[in-house]
């Protein structure tokens, strides 16, 4: 079977780095313009350059509506129309919930779910008129289940996993489908320098993954081109692990 989503327009939030680097080399390399967006100017010219193909890079405070409809706005001068809308920018910020403040709660949502919201405000009107659409939006296994250190961050994915779920039930037969990619533990240099912390750490941590291994930017831009495909025309409001199957093992006490 052959992907071909080339001449689509794509916008991916949290381009520069991580995931939505791999998205952005993945989606340009298949043909695809891209409007690629993030805060960090300096990571975001890096990745532009990096990635072969039609690609403008625009700066942008995703906690900011206006400078998302900004996006949108841009993919309709560069390219005339807007094919993919993928919410990827995110983050988390470990901190115990009795000592968290009501400021980074709030920072925290902003980014994760806000953001996401205003994305799809943004692109629905588009893609509604051209009669067809794919939003994406990342997610996180602490969405799926409590992690303990990520409240704030947990219930914001998990709002976005309910928001898609709507916009999929509310618009999905007027041509729109929206989806959410939820990574597992990723292999990201921010990941690997806390396990090497540890002895043995990534080589420990990778074990108890049940697929063996940390999972890479490209499972996830992989699983982000089938699903902005004619291929997934009929996968609407679901949520995809790519976790190696960790959110498939039952969590129970163990012995090691």
């Amino acid at each position: 079977m052959k992907i071909a989503i080339q001449d689509r327009v794509v916008i991916l939030t949290g381009a520069a780095s991580g995931i939505g680097l791999a998205c952005l080399k993945a989606f340009a390399a298949e043909g695809c313009a891209v409007v690629a967006v993030d805060i960090n100017s300096t990571q975001l010219d890096q990745a532009v350059a990096a990635a072969a193909g039609r690609v403008v890079a625009q700066v942008a405070d995703v906690t900011d509506p206006a400078q998302v409809q900004a996006l949108v706005d841009r993919a309709l001068k560069e390219f005339g129309h807007l094919d993919v809308m993928f919410n990827n920018a995110g983050g988390a910020f470990p901190t115990p919930t009795e000592i968290q403040s009501i400021e980074d709660y709030r920072r925290i949502v902003a980014l994760n779910l806000d953001s996401v919201y205003y994305g799809i405000h943004a692109a629905l009107p588009v893609m509604l008129a051209q009669g067809c659409g794919c939003i994406l939006s990342t997610t996180s296994g602490a969405g799926l289940n409590a992690v303990g250190g990520l409240a704030a961050y947990g219930a914001a994915k998990a709002g976005v996993i309910s928001l898609m779920k709507s916009v999929a039930t509310e618009f999905g037969g007027r041509g729109i489908r929206a989806n959410t990619i939820s990574p597992g533990p990723m292999d990201t240099p921010g990941l690997r320098a806390w396990l090497e912390t540890f002895p043995d750490g990534p080589a420990r941590y990778s074990r108890q993954v049940p697929s063996g291994r940390l999972g890479t930017g490209e499972d996830i831009a992989h699983t982000a081109l089938f699903l902005a495909s004619d291929a997934a025309a009929y996968i609407n409001g679901v949520v995809i692990p790519v976790d190696g199957a960790i959110h498939a093992r039952l969590a129970s006490p163990h012995i090691e």
